[in-house]
């Protein structure tokens, strides 16, 4: 269990020291704000589109290290995904950290945020990008909050 926290905090700290795919994507694309006033956590999701596959998502703002890493490790996990593929992720992703599912047959390295669980005010933080992806993956314009 400790080799699991350890691998959890390594993983969360360097996603959040280097977050991947930062950045605006500037042409055809879609993008939404979302919102944590709990604490402060603010990102902006871009998302292109190619037909029903997630081309290039991207994201912007600042918030903690776990809604940073959970944002940078989206990113990663979504490029390339068909749209069906994306709102599986994001179903298994959200039941893992609301505790509805212990399933992590898609998640890979997602499954490290399985600790966060443990501490439900921490839960909004790691899924405010996958909300947000989710509004753009929608045509939302709104901006998502975790309230």
């Amino acid at each position: 269990m400790s080799d699991l926290r350890e691998l959890y905090q390594q993983v969360i700290l360097d996603h959040q020291r280097k977050p991947r795919n930062f950045r605006k994507l500037e042409e055809n694309c879609r993008h939404v704000e979302g919102f944590n006033p709990l604490c402060g956590d603010k990102v902006t999701v871009y998302l292109k589109l190619e037909g029903d596959v997630v081309k290039d998502v991207s994201f912007q703002g600042t918030g903690c290290a776990i809604s940073t890493a959970s944002a940078s490790m989206m990113t990663e996990a979504l490029k390339g995904k068909t749209l069906a593929e994306a709102e599986k992720l994001f179903t298994e992703f959200h039941d893992l950290l609301t505790g509805k599912s212990d399933r992590t047959d898609q998640l890979g390295k997602l499954t490290v945020f399985a600790g966060v669980r443990e501490f439900p005010v921490r839960v909004k933080c790691a899924t405010l990008p996958w909300h947000t992806f989710q509004a753009a993956l929608h045509g939302e314009e709104k901006t998502v909050s975790t309230e």
